[in-house]
């Protein structure tokens, strides 16, 4: 009886333990259930599908119609599907020029709803991702892209959203610059740059810092310039940079050299940049950097065959053909075809008429490719400073065999006006190029012999500016000592 009971007890314990715990179970295998029926975004995925070979006129319809749909569905599949449907719509937009329709785009009421309705890291990634479109798919529209960044700074100090504000106003910045506006642009930097520093953002600081040497190079301030590319530098040395923000640092590094002259360092800045942005297939950021290469080579040749001409009194009479060579190589290499067309063509023949010393030939270029030549900043401002060059050498070969020459015979020589050649003497003369003076009664140049230099007068005057340092020094430390006496 004994066994009986105890066996009547351990089945009905055995019975009541598994009823009281599924009782207090919650239905969890009913979750899945009910999401994957909220998750039925069939139709949704249906729509994306049926514009893939639709025109984008035809998109536009269907895409907003996804955005609004009347269910309002935002599960995590239906937020994937309007996030893409929002980035096909800036595309279709872009693609028909329809620049008014995308400046509203984001901060209209088409995407209102997905906003509001995902989480804000999620809102941040799309607005960064369709900013970026746009301008990749539009770059000439700097209007818009500039209305796009105002609507979206705007809505953000609206909603409170400061980390996606600072990252907007740093590509509003980049716009600015683009648009020549350094005085806007240099204003919104300044202000950011104070956000940041105490935010310390170093990846945006990275940026910000670069779009800052970027304008006070455009506004021709070369120490601030590098004083800003440093603290760039700086702030990149702490963390991970991508090898599209590094090569535009070594970029701006080989600008800054190529200003101060020191071409061989700028050409060895420029290919590192130029072969990280190879490795990434970045065409057009790539072709600037071949430009910039190019220009240093044409650059450096030339001042070598001009500084030996000078001196052997013969100025710009002697070719640099390693230079050429050079050029050749770098245009007929593997990657001089991967990236012909007209700017190499361009640099080409800047090099060719450099060579030949040919003023003429230049200016042909120039009026040739001007879009390829006049459109950046650094090329137009060392282009202008090469025909400067070349004029001069062109000049001093003229009148080199002369004593005195008539100004308009050596301005038929150089098939230029009368007026540009006289200037353009006399500026060498007060530059000490040559001696000499311009008898302009009668229209003549007069051309002096370089006198020997007295060098018994330079040393007096070097000994005796040494002996005023020195007594100088004496004096500072003799009041020093009657100071302290006293």
């Amino acid at each position: 009886m004994v066994n009986d009971k105890s066996t009547t007890m351990g089945e009905s314990m055995e019975v009541d333990t598994p009823a009281a715990d599924s009782s207090a179970l919650p239905p969890e295998p009913l979750q899945p259930a009910e999401e994957e029926e909220e998750e039925d975004c069939s139709d949704l995925a249906d729509l994306l599908d049926s514009i893939s070979d639709a025109t984008p006129a035809a998109k536009i319809p269907i895409l907003t119609s996804i955005l609004n749909e009347p269910q309002n569905r935002y599960g995590s599949t239906a937020a994937a599907l309007k996030e893409r449907a929002v980035y096909a719509l800036a595309r279709a937009y872009c693609e028909e020029s329809r620049h008014d329709a995308v400046v509203t785009l984001l901060t209209g009421e088409t995407c209102a709803p997905f906003f509001a309705n995902v989480t804000k890291a999620k809102t941040a990634k799309v607005v960064r991702a369709v900013l970026d479109a746009v301008c990749a798919l539009a770059p000439e529209e700097l209007d818009m892209q500039a209305q796009i960044c105002q609507n979206i700074i705007a809505w953000c100090r609206t909603e409170k959203r400061s980390f996606l504000r600072q990252r907007v106003e740093a590509k509003m910045a980049s716009v600015l610059f683009q648009q020549n506006k350094y005085g806007e642009a240099l204003t919104l930097v300044d202000r950011l740059l104070v956000e940041l520093k105490k935010l310390d953002d170093k990846q945006l600081l990275v940026e910000v810092h670069l779009v800052e040497s970027k304008i006070h190079h455009g506004l021709r301030g070369m120490a601030k310039s590098k004083a800003a590319l440093t603290a760039s530098r700086t702030s990149a040395n702490a963390i991970y940079v991508a090898p599209s923000l590094q090569s535009q640092i070594d970029m701006m590094s080989g600008v800054l050299h190529c200003e101060e002259g020191d071409y061989d360092t700028a050409h060895s800045y420029f290919l590192e940049a130029f072969e990280q942005l190879d490795q990434l297939d970045d065409r057009e950021k790539a072709v600037p950097c071949l430009k910039y290469m190019m220009l240093c080579k044409i650059l450096d040749g030339l001042n070598k065959a001009l500084g030996i001409s000078a001196a052997t009194g013969v100025a710009g009479i002697r070719s640099n053909h390693k230079n050429e060579a050079d050029i050749s190589g770098m245009i007929t290499g593997k990657r001089g075809v991967k990236y012909a067309g007209r700017d190499v063509e361009a640099m080409s023949a800047i090099a060719a008429a450099a060579s030949k010393r040919s003023l003429k030939e230049y200016e042909s270029v120039l009026a040739k490719y001007s879009h390829e030549l006049q459109d950046d900043l650094l090329i137009k401002h060392h282009l202008s400073t090469l025909q400067e060059q070349l004029l001069e050498s062109n000049l001093i070969r003229i009148i080199e065999p002369y004593s005195c020459v008539e100004i308009e015979h050596v301005a038929s020589l150089i098939d230029m006006p009368l007026p540009i050649v006289e200037k353009k003497l006399s500026q060498m003369i007060l530059d000490g190029k040559f001696h000499g003076i311009l008898d302009q009664g009668n229209g003549q140049l007069i051309v002096y012999e370089d006198a020997d230099q007295d060098q018994a007068m330079e040393k007096g005057l070097k000994v005796i500016e040494n002996m005023d340092k020195v007594v100088t020094s004496l004096f500072g430390r003799s009041q020093a000592l009657r100071s302290m006496m006293v």
